[in-house]
């Protein structure tokens, strides 16, 4: 089991620890990779068994065919993480990711009724169950490149490299197609306890929305708003970390 474990395509631990006790689970953003966690899974490698999910499109997986679809994304990396439910398991989802992170969770709990996480932490996106009309995924190569200044979330050396745009586009496209076509299954739920955290000038998820989480967990629910945009976990990664460190312990955040 440890072998396929290991050769995983969708799995990245940049700082292994097969002697933890629990494992942290970490999903990136539309268009980001698993390496936008490393410095998450540097932080916590003491505490935690890091995996860090790896989409296919991007980096080392550039070849792989791509998903443009939230449903398809949770089976494939929900069938992708059964291996590594030896151990408790926190998710930390992102954006896009914190979406995926709640549909994984919600899959796994439904094929098996004993599992449930320590905790869900969904940062930067609004409520599965809050909508906005959004068609980013429609927009030519420079009205995307707009929303991603407009989140600020993508280092400037690459938006200003326009061959390593173009190669990075067919991902961040697809990944904006999965999440803007994304509509959850109505009262749908987890028993795992869920944290949100959320940037209070956020232009993608307003307090409300980001609120509307409380009605996706039959478990404890806490919200934590933090000064800054779609990507404020850049300017607060102290005490998100220690958030973090808390759930992996076993102790609410």
């Amino acid at each position: 089991m440890g072998a396929q474990r290991e050769d995983s395509v969708w799995i990245r631990r940049f700082h292994p620890m097969p002697e933890s006790r629990a494992r942290l689970v970490c999903l990136p953003h539309a268009g980001g990779s698993a390496s936008f966690f490393f410095p998450m899974s540097q932080t916590l490698s003491s505490s935690a068994d890091v995996l860090c999910v790896q989409y296919p499109g991007r980096q080392d997986r550039r070849q792989d065919p791509l998903i443009e679809n939230i449903d398809e994304y949770a089976d494939a990396i929900a069938a992708e993480l059964k291996p590594w439910l030896d151990l408790p398991v926190v998710f930390f989802g992102h954006s896009m990711g914190a979406v995926l992170a709640f549909e994984v969770a919600r899959r796994l709990e439904e094929a098996d009724p004993e599992f449930s996480a320590l905790a869900l932490f969904a940062s930067g996106r609004r409520a599965p169950s809050r909508y906005r009309d959004e068609n980013v995924h429609r927009r030519d190569e420079d009205g995307v490149v707009r929303e991603m200044k407009l989140l600020s979330g993508t280092d400037s050396r690459v938006l200003g490299n326009e061959e390593i745009l173009r190669m990075a586009m067919p991902a961040i496209r697809g990944d904006y197609k999965a999440i803007e076509t994304y509509r959850s299954v109505p009262g749908a739920a987890v028993r795992s306890p869920i944290t949100v955290l959320t940037g209070d000038n956020d232009p993608r998820t307003s307090l409300e929305e980001a609120e509307a989480w409380r009605s996706h967990t039959t478990g404890a629910f806490d919200i934590r708003v933090f000064p800054g945009g779609h990507f404020f976990l850049a300017g607060h990664q102290g005490p998100i970390m220690s958030l973090v460190a808390k759930a992996l312990s076993g102790s609410r955040p």
